[in-house]
């Protein structure tokens, strides 16, 4: 397989259209498994996709093609070339349309070899688990760790380099009819510690060695980060400023304009992303193979800030590429691949030992929207949820499913706590990057009993 810069060059050079852009991104990726308190599987993978986006202009207007393979025969990229061409020339006109942006110099590591990965990443979770193996707690889950360089070059000369490390791991621990899940994210493993992952999951076996039946309801709840996550993820997903101007989603005003300035929490909570953010680093351009909202193609190699989406508790931005950026007199923000949620000062031990009856909830899952003009979303929860009465856990509780908006949750949270690196459960697969705080919610809606175990 010849080197990905050696792609993009062949690409560029066959170009036909007015403006070319090639991304290649080649990913390396190890894997560990294990279930039943026994390694199953691990193993390595490499792939690469490259991406061709031609553009054709004619005065004002451009039209867009762009055509992605997971190929990597050489002789095939004139001819995926020449199809993007195509695909451009039959295109509709782009709404979108910007200048490409100039280059700067070819980045001193463009020409450097592609990093890779490898199971022995896995080495201290591996020993951990293998001790642990030898308890009465089931254990199953997953570790993976890639390795993700981008290569991006326009026919205008930019070019960027960056390579995205993404690691995680999941454990489930059972004990009879008790379950408990936790997860971490990390870019390298150094930082990861299994044995107190393990040992936090035995504190949950044991919480639930009581389990107390409760009907649905509004019950004071403290969300843990890792639920706190999954929800203000999507929060951060519905940011476009063109919807809301347009009046399609829940940050449009009543009325017309949107809720930009508006409080939403007394608490002085911050919501950011940045690319630079210690721990939770991602890729600093923009590298899109199709337009959005959100992102635009015409925006590619463009560098990403850090962004305030909501600042001490007042919705502070909106993402705009720099074609909705001009047409809303509105400034250009692009979202990293992170989100971080900072300001509450309580530890988990305090919420817990300040809660008189209440709920405490680990994780969720299988999240969906149910109306986007208020952003409710519904889903369940899972492998965990315990009952908290005069400020100690005092044991497990059935599931619920749940029904509650992002914005909703953070105008009624009356404490937040210390902002900690998490996974979500259910966007795990696709955002692994995230701190958040544990929140409590003085009347979590739980709509109804789940049957899951």
């Amino acid at each position: 397989m010849i080197g990905a810069q050696q792609v993009v060059d062949s690409a560029l050079a066959a170009a036909s259209a007015d403006e070319t852009i090639v991304i290649v991104t080649d990913r390396v990726a190890a894997s560990l498994r294990w279930a039943n308190n026994t390694m199953t599987t691990n193993g390595v993978s490499t792939s690469r996709s490259t991406t061709v986006i031609s553009i054709a202009r004619q005065g004002k207007t451009a039209r867009v093609g762009s055509l992605r393979t997971a190929e990597v025969d050489p002789e095939l990229i004139p001819r995926l070339v020449q199809a993007s061409a195509e695909a451009a020339a039959a295109a509709p006109e782009a709404s979108d349309a910007a200048p490409l942006l100039s280059g700067s110099g070819v980045p001193d590591d463009w020409d450097a070899p592609v990093p890779g990965t490898g199971v022995e990443v896995f080495a201290d979770v591996a020993a951990s688990l293998s001790q642990s193996f030898r308890g009465v707690e089931l254990l199953a889950g997953f570790a993976r760790h890639e390795l993700e360089t981008t290569f991006l070059a326009t026919s205008t000369g930019v070019r960027r380099r960056f390579t995205q490390p993404t690691g995680t791991v999941e454990i489930n621990a059972r004990h009879g009819e008790a379950s408990a899940w936790m997860g971490v994210g990390t870019l390298d493993f150094v930082d990861v510690s299994t044995d107190s992952m393990l040992e936090q999951l035995s504190t949950r076996l044991d919480w639930a060695a009581r389990r107390v039946e409760l009907p649905a309801g509004r019950y004071e709840t403290i969300m843990s980060p890792s639920t706190v996550a999954d929800m203000m993820i999507f929060l951060g997903w519905s940011m476009a400023g063109r919807g809301a101007h347009e009046g399609r989603t829940a940050l449009s005003r009543p009325g017309g304009g949107t809720r930009l300035g508006e409080r939403l929490t007394e608490l002085p909570l911050t919501m950011y992303s940045d690319p630079h953010a210690a721990g939770l680093r991602c890729l600093p351009f923009v590298a899109a193979d199709s337009s959005s909202e959100t992102v635009s193609v015409f925006d590619n190699g463009m560098e990403i800030e850090r962004v305030e989406w909501i600042r001490d508790g007042v919705i502070n931005a909106l993402a705009y590429p720099r074609a909705a950026a001009a047409e809303f007199d509105a400034p250009v923000a692009i979202a990293a691949d992170n989100l971080l949620v900072t300001g509450g000062e309580a530890s988990l031990d305090d919420m817990i030992a300040g809660t008189e009856h209440g709920l405490l909830v680990n994780t969720l899952w299988y999240i969906r929207e149910v109306d986007p003009t208020t952003m409710l979303l519904t889903g369940l929860t899972r492998d965990g949820v315990y009952l908290v009465e005069d400020g100690e856990v005092r044991g497990a509780v059935n599931n619920f499913r749940f029904n509650e908006s992002p914005l909703d949750l953070l105008r009624r949270a009356t404490q937040a706590g210390v902002s900690e690196q998490t996974l979500p459960r259910e966007w795990g697969d696709w955002a692994t990057r995230a701190a958040m705080p544990s929140l409590r919610i003085p009347d979590f809606h739980m709509s109804s009993v789940s049957p899951a175990q």
